[in-house]
């Protein structure tokens, strides 16, 4: 009995080089994703009524989402070298 809120961050990619390196920025109310950044659109976007509030409050704050589309590089494909890096110079 109680609210369940999180946020989460994803990176995705498929290729070794990380040309196709996708960070997610979520937010979530008990298991339902409310607004997400996602590094392909450039901005956050609202799922649920509450979402969309929470999405325009946070495009409007450039320095925010400047942040978020260089978490691609910075926070993204610098973890994914470190751990690719322990994982393949293994054999």
């Amino acid at each position: 009995d109680g609210y369940y809120e999180y946020g989460m961050f994803e990176c995705v990619y498929s290729t070794s080089d990380y040309s196709d390196m996708v960070y997610l920025h979520s937010y979530s109310f008990n298991k339902v994703v409310d607004v997400q950044f996602n590094s392909s659109v450039g901005k956050f976007v609202g799922y649920t009524e509450q979402g969309v509030k929470h999405a325009e409050n946070f495009n409007k704050d450039q320095a925010f989402i400047q942040q978020e589309k260089a978490a691609v590089d910075t926070y993204c494909r610098h973890n994914a070298q470190l751990a690719d890096s322990a994982v393949r110079d293994k054999s």
